[in-house]
């Protein structure tokens, strides 16, 4: 899988050069966070390829970097273990909120950890212990030792839902050639789009390994129940009133928020906000911003309930996002307003919701401009055009449906990538070792 000559010997030494002087300065950094949050201290020496895994025999390992591509992977990870019940399952990620949802939808199918820094002796002691007999990595994580070490065990890799932007493709030119037989011979790449997949021949994928599947983002499955335990909030915390929900919100976001709230207000006093920070850490954070802000406001946590003047009310649980969700009339994506990229507009799409995003929606820039081109999506840039276009769709239950029921069908009309995913993994992991898969079924499409 290495190239030889060229200019890959000095593109490698300056990458493992970087690693090792990076590898120090982002652990001390992980390792201060922990004061705040000490999910960062569980299970550190994993980053290092340290670490138990129980298994027996070589696993069927899937990477998913952090929350969104965890939600995203549960459809595969739990198709894996219904069509290979005898082979274990591996599911690493990188940050302690993406371990901590892995850990709650996978438990009794997959062991869950993180994924090495991408140094040699920590990606080596990595596979050491979890013995990978196929890779698969959503989306498009680009690590030059970690692909390496693939190749030299012979384990094949695939980069599932794989995509690359317009604007990072001169970025990955650049590293391409730390993998570029890597690229060329030794890894399937399952693209988004007709797009992505040339940009990936661009940088030098093999065409013959090089397929369009679609995004398996949109096979998720929604929570049991969902739209049931949204109405139940509903009632029992504000029956006859318009919600709006503002999920995966940021830092700096949740000020236009909430001047954009005070701005629908003014038209409709009973309204409630649904606020749903991203990340657990900035729970408490967000609670005493409230209480400085003098708005009233209840919390989930807390099983407090909303009175008839509570005017936010705090979704500060994990996990709990789409039945949040579920009990809007209209949703707010968040780090969107702020250059964070934008979270997931599909659950809320599903839910058959109305969707607002502001404009920096570059995480998933296509789905985006799917959603928006088809008129299930609006972009806002500010908190008064926010609080001005919540206002106008709480005040027209006609327009709210009819967009709510164009996102939903957008959702169900792209489902499938799936079904294509794991027709083409079935040759890759047979041919790994002998294993008797069970049979694919009927909806799968040919590859």
């Amino acid at each position: 899988m290495t190239p030889q000559g060229g200019r890959f010997a000095p593109m490698r030494l300056l990458y493992l050069t970087a690693v090792y002087l990076l590898a120090p300065l982002v652990g001390a950094a992980m390792l201060l966070r922990g004061f705040r949050d000490r999910s960062y201290w569980m299970n550190f020496s994993e980053r290092f390829g340290f670490g138990t895994v129980e298994q027996e025999g070589r696993c069927l390992w899937v990477h998913a970097v952090s929350v969104g591509e965890v939600q995203a992977s549960a459809a595969l990870v739990r198709a894996l273990r219904e069509r290979y019940p005898d082979l274990p399952l591996v599911v690493t990620t990188v940050t302690p909120t993406g371990a901590q949802r892995a850990r709650a939808l996978f438990e009794g199918i997959a062991h869950v950890r993180y994924v090495p820094y991408d140094l040699p002796g920590a990606v080596r002691r990595f596979f050491d212990r979890v013995r990978p007999r196929v890779a698969i990595i959503l989306e498009t994580e680009l690590w030059p030792n970690l692909y390496h070490e693939c190749g030299r065990r012979g384990v094949p890799l695939v980069l599932a839902s794989a995509r690359i932007s317009p604007r990072s493709i001169g970025r990955y030119r650049h590293l391409a050639a730390l993998f570029r037989e890597a690229l060329a011979n030794g890894i399937v790449i399952a693209a988004q789009s007709p797009a992505d997949a040339a940009r990936f021949r661009h940088i030098g994928a093999n065409p013959l390994r090089t397929h369009v599947m679609g995004n398996i983002k949109f096979d998720f499955a929604l929570p049991e129940a969902a739209a049931e335990r949204g109405a139940a909030i509903r009632r029992e915390h504000a029956a006859g009133r318009p919600i709006w929900v503002a999920g995966s919100t940021h830092a700096r976001e949740e000020d236009i928020l909430l001047a954009a709230h005070r701005r629908v207000l003014t038209s409709h006093p009973d309204a409630l906000l649904l606020l749903v920070p991203r990340h657990p850490s900035r729970f408490a954070e967000v609670r005493g911003w409230l209480e400085r802000q003098g708005v009233r406001f209840a919390s989930r946590s807390r099983a407090e309930q909303c009175q008839p003047d509570t005017s936010v009310y705090l979704g500060d649980t994990l996990g709990e996002l789409v039945i949040l969700y579920a009990a809007g009339d209209v949703a707010f994506v968040g780090g969107s307003l702020v250059p964070i990229g934008g979270h997931n507009l599909l659950e809320p799409a599903a839910l058959g919701l109305p969707l607002l995003t502001g404009p920096h929606t570059f995480n998933a820039e296509d789905i985006a401009q799917l959603l928006i081109s088809a008129g299930a999506a609006e972009i806002v840039t500010d908190a008064d055009a926010l609080g001005a276009r919540v206002a106008e769709l709480f005040a027209d239950e006609a327009a709210r449906r009819r967009i709510g029921a164009t996102g939903k069908s957008l959702v169900e009309a792209n489902r499938g990538a799936l079904s294509r995913l794991l027709a083409l993994l079935e040759p890759v992991i047979a041919a790994t070792e002998p294993a008797t898969p069970l049979p694919a079924p009927r909806s799968a499409a040919p590859v």
